[in-house]
């Protein structure tokens, strides 16, 4: 359909920075409101500053804004690199080191002034919140700081309702044999020629989306998913990413919007769906819902450089995908440029939808990032071959280069939906994978090409129908309404290097010669790496440069397997089959101990990486996994909510015979391995100094008798408030009602000794207290006797209490009898950062406490 042109606000290059962040599909419009606001003028010597963040905090409001520093990282040794995964590290590592150098004077400047921030490595930059117009200034006037810009929202239209249909469970089979009936776009670019004429499919190649999630287990979509393991088991850490938080602490996919969903079946989807249905998937939720934040999209573009577990720790390069499609877009500058130029240097093809803010007419309406010199941007056209109506036109308000890049299908584009069906939408959001699958396939044929970005950009354009249309400017071969004109996928791949060979073959069982499918069957070289996995009936295949092959096969319950030295000669494919011996079953029992050393029960424990089925500890601990083949495996336990100070174990496990494990659950960290949870011994300290604190909802500001350092940050000073919290950054703001820790929401740089809707009467008080010698000494906070707003004749007594020596936080519990209010029902325990990113609660409206008991949060080395 038409999705109309909204005006917005035209500023000059360096004008307001937004990372656009409007999905580019089916009615997916950026309001007026939206629009980027003009940046004030600046200065000489002075950073530019968004003129909203100047507006807020001159009036007193809260703004949450980027502080973009000048130094960018050296990326030219990462284009040098030989590899993918070289590549990526390379990148990795100096985008890592120039940021952690070059913010380091920005983040004490912040530590001293009390103002949290989140720092992101990939555009070397810091989200900022604050209310205070002098440290917007001084900002303003730091030498290192090249850009102040607000952190901006977006809202996504809704989408319209998708279209049941049946379930595609055996389309992954008919893909195989050649016998669907491909989509139109896909047979428009000529994909399903690519498929029939080299018998490629994008195998070996992996392809990810930043979008608003994919439904994982998706009939057409999960044989395919990196983090399928087999047999109904999925492993989802450093394939799957959602800093929105949307979809729960679990780590499992989710879409609630279905965007993200149909762009990913347009690259990889069966059943004539996707362009590129050999390839494999993992993705990144960048956008929350019906919109997108600037930071989650950050977030994600680091991501997709160095894949993380789902706590976003742990970091892998040598994971990230070869390809990365964005359907979204907005606005007139971002600084995601550095993002598009940091995942070129590591070899990463993205392509980026121009937008939908076209009427058919009007020029200049294409939408960064996709409007932007370094990205690859893509305009949609109809089954018509007719320019879409609502596609982007260049040139490029941002920098003037020549916009789109290329155009693609994207009018009536049938593709995968949540509920395991199918909708049909329009948009640039449906032209654009169209284009990321296009070089899936060709990445699959000609792999020397992976990598190497112009070189595919040029045969992508080299091969494209050019569209006569010049009236925004350009030529026949290349103009400002179709780019270099319409996608051939075929062309490319015909025009590409051939110096590789195909090696197929098919993996069965030595007993029964049944096709083994599951199996990962790895190539490695000196340069290239190509990993793929069988299929159901044992059949793989791989498309190799020439040279010298380490062949390596490796599954579930069969014996390692390979080759050491497989020679590939351009051009000659030959046939490599493999039989594999099955290994003995045995039987696992065991006990999980929680950190104090009891038995735990309802413990989730997997045999990680496996198809065997995860089981939960009983009323004693106890567990048996009565079949796991023989292998060196990691075993994990999860504990069931609330966790308390139990993290999660992960422990090797060798399976050689019958075997017994014990599991001893760690002390739970916060994220970032700041500060470890553990329950103690109490030793109460009775408050001896009264503060000046009474009623209900008050709050007042205590001296500290030495400095105490919370998340890295020395303070002299805290907020002391009546609903159990000790605040660093404010003296009240926004701790009306309790939440999770952590939270985006205010308040941040908090102790949650209790958290709840408290009141001190008559009968209640605060105190302080401190004890021991110097350098050795512990300050309490002491609430006496507190009551409950919602139950006034209940009462409970707790403090925080801060050492000196070790920097660690203990809080305690006195009074707690069988109340649920008293034991936690309605309040949060725990403490968080100062930026609201990271911490370590404890509790959250669950009755876990009991009377005379203290939990400690220790930091890392004390």
């Amino acid at each position: 359909m038409n999705v109309p042109r909204t005006p917005r606000l035209r500023g000059t290059a360096w004008a307001a920075v937004t990372l656009a962040a409007v999905l580019g599909g089916s009615a997916a419009v950026l309001p007026q409101s939206a629009a980027a606001s003009p940046a004030s003028s600046a200065s000489p010597g002075q950073a530019r500053v968004d003129a909203a963040v100047l507006d807020a905090v001159s009036a007193g409001q809260e703004s949450r804004f980027f502080v973009v520093l000048k130094d960018r990282a050296d990326l030219s040794t990462a284009k040098r690199a030989k590899g993918h995964g070289a590549r990526a590290k390379t990148a990795f590592d100096a985008l890592k080191a120039e940021a952690a150098d070059s913010q380091k004077p920005l983040r004490a400047f912040l530590d001293r002034k009390k103002v949290g921030y989140e720092s992101y490595w990939i555009a070397n930059t810091l989200l900022v919140t604050t209310a205070d117009k002098s440290v917007v200034e001084e900002l303003a006037g730091r030498a290192d700081v090249a850009s102040i810009v607000k952190e901006r929202t977006y809202r996504l239209d809704g989408v319209e309702a998708a279209s049941q249909a049946a379930a595609a469970g055996s389309a992954t089979a008919a893909d195989a044999a050649g016998t669907v009936t491909p989509e139109w776009g896909v047979a428009d670019i000529k994909a399903d020629q690519v498929w029939d004429q080299y018998g490629d499919r994008g195998e070996g190649v992996v392809i990810a989306n930043i979008d608003s999630g994919v439904q994982y287990d998706h009939p057409a979509l999960v044989g395919n998913y990196r983090g399928n393991l087999g047999g109904g088991a999925f492993g989802h850490d450093y394939n799957w990413y959602d800093p929105t938080g949307q979809c729960g602490s679990s780590g499992t996919p989710c879409d609630n919007n279905g965007h993200g969903t149909h762009t990913m079946g347009t690259m990889v989807a069966s059943g004539g769906v996707g362009v590129a249905p050999g390839a494999t998937w993992i993705a990144a939720k960048g956008c929350e819902s019906k919109s997108c934040s600037d930071a989650s999209l950050l977030a994600a573009g680091q991501w997709i450089l160095a894949p993380t577990d789902r706590n976003g720790q742990n970091p892998r390069p040598d994971l990230a995908p070869d390809i990365v499609n964005n359907s979204w877009g907005g606005g007139d500058t971002t600084f995601y440029q550095d993002i598009v130029e940091a995942w070129n240097s590591a070899g990463i093809f993205e392509a980026f939808a121009a937008g939908n803010d076209g009427d058919g007419t009007t020029c200049s309406t294409a939408n960064a990032p996709g409007a932007q010199a370094p990205s690859y941007g893509v305009g949609a056209y109809d089954s018509n071959g007719k320019i879409a109506s609502f596609s982007g036109f260049g040139p490029s308000l941002v920098d003037g280069s020549a916009k789109p890049n290329i155009s693609a299908p994207g009018v009536n584009i049938r593709s995968t939906w949540p509920g395991s069906s199918y909708n049909t939408i329009n948009g640039t959001s449906m032209a654009t994978p169209h284009v990321a699958g296009a070089v899936a396939l060709l990445w699959s044929e000609a792999p020397s090409l992976i990598g190497n970005i112009d070189a595919t950009r040029t045969l992508l354009n080299d091969a494209a129908h050019d569209v006569d249309d010049t009236h925004c400017g350009g030529t026949a071969d290349m103009n400002n309404v179709w780019g270099e004109g319409k996608l051939d996928i075929l062309g490319a791949v015909d025009a590409a290097p051939h110096t590789a060979a195909v090696v197929s073959g098919r993996v069965v069982d030595k007993a029964t010669g049944a096709g083994i499918g599951g199996i990962t069957v790895k190539a490695a070289g000196d340069a290239v790496t190509r990993t793929v996995t069988t299929v159901a009936d044992g059949s793989y295949r791989l498309t190799l440069p020439a040279g010298a092959y380490a062949l390596t096969l490796s599954g579930y319950g069969y014996a390692a397997a390979g080759e050491s030295d497989y020679a590939v000669v351009a051009g000659g494919d030959t046939t490599k089959d493999f039989t594999l011996d099955a290994v003995p079953h045995h039987a696992l029992t065991g006990t999980v101990l929680d950190v104090t050393g009891k038995p735990l029960p309802g413990t989730t424990v997997k045999v990680a990486g496996t198809p065997v089925a995860a089981v939960t500890t009983d009323a004693s601990g106890r567990f048996t996994v009565p079949d796991v083949a023989e292998g060196a495996f990691t075993l994990t336990a999860d504990p069931a909510a609330p966790v308390r100070c139990n993290g999660p174990a992960a422990q090797p496990l060798t399976v050689d015979g019958d075997e017994t494990a014990t599991v001893r659950l760690p002390n739970r960290t916060d994220a970032g391995g700041t500060y470890s949870c553990a329950p103690v011994a109490s030793a109460w300290i009775p408050g001896s100094t009264k503060v000046a604190l009474t009623g209900d909802e008050d709050a007042t500001t205590v001296s500290l008798p030495f400095p105490v350092r919370h998340y890295g940050t020395a303070y002299t000073r805290a907020s002391v408030t009546t609903n159990g919290l000790v605040n660093f950054l404010a003296p009240r703001l926004g701790d009306y009602a309790n939440t999770a820790l952590p939270s985006t929401t205010q308040p941040h740089g908090v102790v949650a000794a209790f958290w709840d809707d408290l009141v001190l009467d008559k009968k209640s008080s605060v105190q302080t207290a401190t004890t021991g010698t110097p350098g050795a000494r512990r300050f309490a906070v002491v609430w006496n006797n507190a009551a409950f707003v919602a139950a006034p004749s209940v009462r409970i007594s707790f403090e925080a209490v801060f050492d000196e020596a070790t920097g660690a936080v203990t809080l305690q519990y006195k009074g707690i009898g069988s109340n649920p209010l008293q034991q936690g029902a309605s309040a949060t325990t725990g403490i968080e950062n100062q930026a609201g990113t990271d911490g370590l609660g404890h509790s959250f409206d669950s009755p876990v406490l009991s009377d005379a008991t203290a939990i400690r949060f220790t930091p890392k080395g004390a």
